[in-house]
């Protein structure tokens, strides 16, 4: 018995080993339960800034989407086409990091713009592919402690205002009662007694139980409004330029930036795959194949409304827990993201959570965006020039975005570009970087 066991611990190792469905899907699901409550609550983000009301039909549709393009671009990862796709257990979605690039852009310049520039910048991330092993010595830990520490400062502010009411709130007696905070005090008092408290499935998907819990108690306080799910179809089809397509300028800039750093955010991700699941370094095809089916994934879900897609690290660290890289469990997760996208009557019921509740959640993995930041920061060595490299990028980075009026007397295209506060960030910490010498 023990030696069956041994061979099936071994067999789960095999990228290529096709386990029964029994065990497939269930492991297939805890992937999805895993980054379910951070795909999509950029979609809700973005619909928000967008001035879509909070649970309408447009912030549906968003939802859907997200959730079916990260299906379409995980199979691409897992089963391939040709070179496109790493041929790992990697799960796609709408990385937090596209946020503060994207709010910005909706509301210098619409929707239209948005969706031009990511499929353009999907375009171009697909390109990436071919040259992102050079690449990798422009980023070393300092420079992605930095780009990471900053994309979680950057949003913590949006945390903050939705569990305390949301935007629409603001400036009214409604805004920050405790009937708010309280609802986004239960989901982070849940997800930290989850995560700490137990162990298996639970843990790994405390923040979207979290959420559930948050949910059902403003369920019972009657916070919470069905009228809208009723109204929703079963299924629906992808509806193609469902938001338009408009070449912009600052969109387009913004999000081949975003590229850059996504696709070095996968070559991470799929090297700790396969270090922490295979015990190997990754291979130049993996790597190169993983990136391009990053810009595949992202350049069709912008034709269809959804938001850029890119590998979800938190299931990295799943794999290194579980130890299970055969990429056909993740195919199985990645089927059922697709099915569940399909039915808008998913995407209604979504769209009901109170903003109070996504607040809860969002202040959560936001910080923990942070933390990822600080923790590759820790890899540094402290001298005078890192230090000044950190304090220069976060200064002016976090306070142009603080201050956008400072910027007033600028074109449009370089406001919404500098005001994001990652992208001067990321500029000044690679440029710094490179033209500061090493010794002090």
């Amino acid at each position: 018995m023990a030696s069956e066991a041994t061979t099936l611990d071994e067999r789960f190792r095999d990228p290529n080993y096709t386990p029964p469905l029994a065990q497939a899907i269930p492991l297939g699901i805890q992937h999805v339960l895993a980054m379910f409550a951070s795909n999509i609550t950029p979609a809700i983000i973005v619909s928000i800034a967008a001035g879509f009301s909070f649970g309408s039909t447009e912030m549906v549709y968003m939802i859907q989407m997200v959730m079916v393009f990260a299906g379409i671009s995980t199979l691409i990862q897992t089963v391939g086409l040709g070179p496109v796709g790493a041929r790992l257990p990697v799960v796609q979605g709408t990385s937090f990091a596209f946020i503060p690039v994207m709010i910005p852009v909706v509301k210098g310049a619409g929707m239209g713009a948005l969706f031009g520039g990511v499929v353009i910048g999907g375009v171009f991330h697909f390109f990436l592919g071919t040259v992102i092993g050079r690449m990798r010595s422009w980023l070393p830990p300092l420079v992605t402690g930095i780009v990471v520490l900053t994309i979680g400062l950057a949003l913590i502010p949006v945390g903050i205002k939705y569990a305390a009411g949301g935007v629409p709130l603001m400036g009214k007696p409604e805004f920050g009662t405790f009937q708010h905070w309280g609802l986004a005090i239960v989901v982070v008092v849940v997800t930290l007694a989850l995560k700490f408290f137990t162990r298996g499935m639970l843990s790994t998907a405390a923040v979207l139980v979290g959420l559930l819990a948050g949910y059902l108690v403003a369920l019972v306080l009657g916070m919470v409004n069905f009228g809208r799910v009723g109204g929703a179809a079963w299924f629906a089809v992808p509806n193609p330029l469902h938001f338009g397509f408009e070449v912009n300028a600052a969109a387009v800039i913004g999000m081949c930036l975003m590229a850059v750093v996504s696709a070095i955010e996968t070559v991470g991700d799929i090297s700790g795959i396969t270090k922490g699941g295979a015990g190997r370094e990754a291979t130049d095809r993996e790597i190169a194949g993983g990136t391009m089916a990053d810009g595949v994934g992202t350049a069709l879900s912008g034709l269809f409304g959804g938001l850029p897609n890119t590998s979800f690290s938190q299931n990295v660290g799943l794999v290194s827990m579980t130890g299970v890289m055969s990429r056909h469990v993740v195919t199985c997760g990645a089927v059922f993201l697709v099915v569940a996208g399909l039915i808008p009557k998913v995407g209604a019921v979504v769209a009901t959570m109170p903003i109070a509740v996504l607040g809860g959640g969002v202040i959560v993995m936001f910080g923990m965006v942070a933390s990822a930041g600080i923790n590759m920061l820790s890899e540094v060595r402290w001298n005078r020039r890192n230090m000044l490299i950190l304090a220069i990028s976060l200064s002016v980075g976090l306070g142009l975005q603080t201050v956008p009026e400072a910027l007033q007397h600028l074109p449009a295209t370089l406001k919404i570009l500098l005001t994001s506060g990652l992208l001067p960030a990321a500029f000044l910490a690679v440029v710094l970087n490179l033209a500061l010498p090493e010794t002090d």
